[in-house]
């Protein structure tokens, strides 16, 4: 039987880390659900990954910086890009007290 599942639903009330949670993987994509509710990459990290990402802000607000020119962009539902693979970047920033809820699609 068919079934759906609700990208908004099962977020838990309170949690201390970023949600990350795998909605579909194969060999060459990673589909994932981001919940952040105030958080942050660490100061000083940065992501580097091997691989592109695109990802879809879907709700709540979010400010992601890269490392190249010191640039940030500030993102609110519905705003998506293209992270290219090795673009080193970090969430600068989330709204404290509403979830962020995201859609990365990671391209292997």
């Amino acid at each position: 039987m068919l079934s759906a599942t609700n990208i908004f639903k099962d977020i838990p009330e309170q949690f201390r880390e970023e949600l990350f949670e795998t909605l579909l993987r194969s060999d060459n994509i990673h589909i994932e659900r981001i919940v952040s509710r105030g958080h942050a990459t660490p100061t000083g990290q940065w992501y580097d990954q091997a691989w592109d990402e695109w990802v879809i802000l879907l709700q709540g607000q979010a400010v992601l910086r890269y490392q190249a020119g010191d640039a940030s962009i500030t993102l609110n539902p519905g705003d998506y890009l293209l992270i290219p693979a090795h673009t080193k970047h970090r969430v600068e920033w989330t709204l404290p007290d509403v979830d962020s809820v995201w859609l990365a699609i990671h391209l292997y």
